[in-house]
């Protein structure tokens, strides 16, 4: 199969066409789509390029547009004609391939880049009347992702950016609510059409799904939040499909070049350290320790709390004792054999490093530490 793609160097293209090429390559194994070719057109290419593409290709995605012009008339070149002279070459060239716009939410709205964007769809329409092809149009809602624009028309891009290099948002509406789309779910349901079972939304419409809605005071509240994670520790909601998941994939890609780390606080003594990494609220914290050799930590118990250790470096025995008995449980650890070893509640335990270096242990607990509660007792083993 030879895929065109117009507008390949925007937003949307550069999400699809590094999806194409990875499928292509091998490297994506999740679809069975064989793509001989991807032909790319964009500003820089010229009419010569587009009449080879039109007159050899099997599947066109046309996602070249015009959203911020410096006048209205740019609107209807880039989002109308242009889609007619794409329509025209196909047809000159009698390519009955399926093509596939990525329209907007605003085609039904009575504004320019709406009444363009319609028009693009109702050449594309005809097109496929005629020609007897397929033709999907896809109005999309408002984009963000990897990869988009920041101060030009994405408020998640901005937003995100800003953000991350420490600048002013401005928010006029707190409340005004906003439909927000994935790029992710945008490329896949695209390929969902590349392999003929687009989801279909109504009259003659398609749809990407999920569209998620948030109120722009919500939505600058959950970008702020991934700022302060760093101090804080807490990671966002990861469930699947979760808009805050999505967004925070999309704000990390906004980070400046030299901060993709951060300091964690490392409490140490005399003993070695011990350092929390994660939080969740759901799902507990992590935090690492390391041990001196010849140390023992630990000695206490919890009514609820639970634990997992794992040793990844060093040698180490830990022991148990149910506080109502004698009797001493143990198991050996070490970095060169990962196990993990589970701490049930109402056994006092602790940890000892018995190797001749550091000893370093990864420890979940099904809780974030509530000083308020700790719910930790000191009892020796």
């Amino acid at each position: 199969m030879k895929i065109l793609v117009t507008g390949a160097n925007g937003f949307v293209g550069k999400n699809l066409v590094s999806t194409l090429k990875n499928i292509k390559d091998g490297k994506d194994k999740t679809r069975s789509i064989n793509i001989e070719d991807i032909y790319t057109y964009d500003l820089d290419s010229t009419i010569d390029d587009l009449k080879k593409y039109t007159s050899d290709c099997d599947f066109v995605f046309h996602l070249a547009g015009v959203n911020r012009p410096k006048d209205a008339s740019e609107f209807y070149e880039g989002n109308a004609s242009f889609t007619e002279t794409l329509c025209s070459l196909l047809k000159e060239y009698d390519n009955h391939c399926p093509i596939l716009i990525s329209s907007s939410i605003q085609a039904s709205k009575d504004n320019d880049y709406g009444k363009s964007k319609k028009e693009g769809e109702d050449y594309l329409l005809n097109h496929g009347e005629t020609m007897n092809s397929k033709v999907y149009i896809y109005r999309l809602a408002n984009l963000f992702g990897k990869w988009c624009r920041p101060n030009y028309n994405s408020v998640v891009a901005t937003w995100c950016y800003n953000v991350a290099h420490d600048l002013d948002i401005q928010i006029n509406d707190e409340s005004v609510e906003l439909p927000l789309c994935y790029i992710d779910d945008v490329i896949d349901e695209f390929l969902n059409a590349l392999e003929g079972h687009p989801t279909i939304c109504k009259e003659g419409i398609y749809q990407v799904y999920p569209i998620h809605f948030i109120k722009l005071g919500e939505l600058a509240k959950i970008i702020k939040s991934f700022k302060e994670s760093r101090k804080t520790l807490q990671i966002p909601n990861m469930q699947e499909d979760s808009l805050e998941k999505k967004l925070y994939s999309t704000y990390l890609s906004y980070l400046p070049k030299d901060q993709f780390s951060y300091p964690l606080k490392m409490n140490i003594d005399q003993r070695g350290s011990f350092t929390e990494f994660l939080k969740t609220k759901e799902f507990g914290q992590v935090s690492v320790n390391i041990s001196k050799p010849g140390i023992t930590k630990g000695q206490h118990w919890h009514h609820s709390k639970n634990e997992k250790f794992l040793v990844v470096s060093g040698e180490g025995l830990i022991q148990f004792r149910d506080i109502y008995s004698d009797e001493i449980i143990e198991y050996h650890v070490s970095g060169d054999k990962l196990e993990v070893i589970d701490i049930p509640t109402g056994y006092t335990h602790n940890i000892i490093n018995i190797g001749k270096t550091d000893m370093v242990t990864i420890m979940w607990a099904n809780e974030a530490f509530n000083p308020e509660h700790p719910d930790t007792y000191f009892e020796e083993v």
